[in-house]
């Protein structure tokens, strides 16, 4: 059921923000004098439960250092710690301005995994979040996408149906985890192709175009 709102929901990395700065990974195997594949083996095998909001920074980069048989010093995991939020805070800015001026027409808010301190960071240097109208981290709200409870909580934190909802992300997974709970959905390839879906899917009057 549709309260005949329009809501443009977006994900953040690959749509809005840019993927992981290159060479980053190399960056902290090196500081943790590993071999860059095991670092990155380790730092996506235990990164869910970081992103969920079920461990804290400590708790996720101590894990990373075990799985490499290293110690997990005060200094090394602050260290990791920063250099791995830097290594997230790009964004796209024409992606940023297109979001933005989606407001004229619809909501807009954004559901990301993203780690709480990662997510206190990244508002605190992106100022333009506080123009949009609900804002989701994985690592706040403790649910991590595809888990339908990331949708449900902007569902409910927004007082709307699903079927309110466009939801924009460049994984193929996420997007048929969100029209599993009756949301509509978006395959993000490129600026030009959303525009075009968000211009259909808006009532005729309140289009973009």
């Amino acid at each position: 059921m549709s309260t005949d709102r329009r809501i443009v929901l977006f994900d953040l990395y690959g749509v809005i923000a840019r993927y992981q700065r290159p060479g980053a990974l190399a960056k902290m195997a090196a500081r943790c004098n590993a071999p860059a594949d095991v670092f990155a083996e380790a730092y996506w095998a235990c990164r869910q439960p970081y992103d969920a909001g079920r461990w804290s920074a400590s708790e996720y980069w101590t894990a990373v250092l075990r799985w490499l048989s290293r110690t997990a010093d005060t200094d090394t995991v602050e260290e990791l710690r920063r250099t791995d939020i830097d290594s997230w805070s790009r964004v796209d800015r024409r992606m940023v301005g297109y979001a933005r001026s989606l407001r004229d027409v619809a909501e807009v808010a954004l559901l990301s995994n993203m780690p709480s301190d990662h997510a206190d960071a990244f508002r605190a240097a992106h100022p333009w979040l506080r123009d949009l109208d609900h804002v989701a981290f994985s690592g706040k709200i403790n649910a991590a996408k595809p888990d339908p409870a990331a949708f449900c909580h902007c569902v409910v934190a927004m007082r709307a149906a699903p079927a309110d909802f466009l939801f924009v992300d460049d994984r193929d997974e996420n997007v048929r985890a969100a029209q599993a709970i009756g949301m509509n959905g978006h395959v993000f390839t490129g600026l030009d192709e959303l525009a075009a879906t968000v211009d259909t899917w808006l009532p005729a009057g309140g289009r973009t175009s």
